[in-house]
């Protein structure tokens, strides 16, 4: 995995997201979950592609319950895209590369 890519707690959420100045696009992941280990090599190709200008981190959702639970994922793999603090946009399932730039490319 990419040293770009930031590995959060609950503890670390607020520091790590919600105070970003950059976009965080967060992956909300369980270690049992295929479709999660295919989106990582992807995310890990992006977080060096767009270094500087979106940050990529994982929350465990088996060891971080809080944050799970407060922005209502139900299914893995979701990825919430912050910006400045806020959810801006959700993305639910794995897809290509090409898919995802696209979904983000309004904000990054």
């Amino acid at each position: 995995m990419s040293k770009n890519i930031i590995h959060l707690s609950d503890a670390t959420f607020e520091t790590e997201v919600l105070q970003s100045t950059t976009p965080v696009l967060v992956d909300y992941w369980a270690e049992w979950c295929g479709p999660c280990k295919m989106i990582a090599p992807i995310l890990d190709e992006i977080s060096k592609d767009y270094e500087g200008k979106l940050k990529i981190a994982k929350l465990n959702i088996d060891e971080n319950l809080e944050k799970t639970k407060e922005y209502g994922i139900q299914s893995i793999p979701s990825m919430v895209l912050f910006v400045d603090g806020k959810a801006v946009h959700t993305i639910v399932g794995a897809m290509p590369k090409h898919r995802l730039l696209k979904e983000l490319s309004e904000w990054i």
